[in-house]
């Protein structure tokens, strides 16, 4: 029978977390401090974390499927490999963490501190993000398609070979992003700053809807004037 555990205010060890999860059980973790914890290859499917210090913390090939990650503080936390699918992380700070080959099928990204996390070979099918600052993340060829982006910062982003195709940006920012390779067509990019877009590099946006204001932006570095 799958009982939840309930862990307040606590440092544990990587022990006690694998005691729980041979067990079977499901654990509630809030405001622990489980900082620079070795957690990899353990089953943490449904557990829920909520204000909990995660700084430096490796989950690599942990499974995390339908976890919950509220108001953590986890920068430079290692989640290589790990399967977050279904998955929630809602608010708090995973500056510079690494995602790397992790599956993201399904999860949501909501109101979190992503500066500089590397997505790099990230299975994101499916996958929402929301109020993100992914400024100087390292996001290479994931599939935005159709998605509704709002409030998601891509400042200084490497964004190569990204699909952005039928994807609708609301207050967002590719301002310096790295797009070489990235599609397109039939974007609504009237909700984005292209605050660094050359006008060399307008070809990217081919079939793309952009305003005039974006439009006579790109014209000035020609002298013209949109009237």
């Amino acid at each position: 029978m799958d009982h939840t555990r309930t862990l307040t205010d606590q440092s544990p060890a990587r022990a006690d977390l694998e005691k729980i999860s041979v067990a079977g059980d499901s654990a509630t973790l809030d405001t622990c401090d489980l900082g620079g914890l070795d957690l990899s290859d353990l089953d943490l499917t449904g557990w829920q974390f909520t204000g909990c210090k995660l700084a430096g913390t490796r989950f690599n090939g942990a499974r995390l499927d339908e976890a919950r990650f509220a108001n953590c503080r986890a920068a430079g936390a290692s989640f290589v490999g790990t399967n977050l699918q279904e998955a929630t992380l809602d608010g708090g700070d995973f500056s510079n963490a690494s995602f790397r080959a992790a599956t993201l099928t399904a999860s949501r990204l909501v109101n979190c501190k992503m500066t500089g996390c590397d997505f790099t070979d990230a299975k994101t099918l499916g996958f929402s993000v929301e109020g993100v600052l992914l400024v100087m993340a390292v996001l290479p060829r994931i599939s935005f398609r159709k998605a509704t982006l709002n409030a998601v910062d891509f400042t200084d982003a490497d964004l190569r070979s990204c699909d952005f195709r039928e994807a609708v940006f609301e207050a967002c920012s590719l301002r310096d992003a790295h797009l070489p390779e990235c599609r397109f067509e039939g974007a609504d990019l009237r909700g984005a700053d292209l605050g660094g877009v050359r006008l060399t590099d307008a070809r990217l946006f081919k079939g793309a809807v952009i305003s005039k204001h974006q439009a006579a932006d790109l014209l000035g570095q020609l002298g013209l004037t949109v009237l």
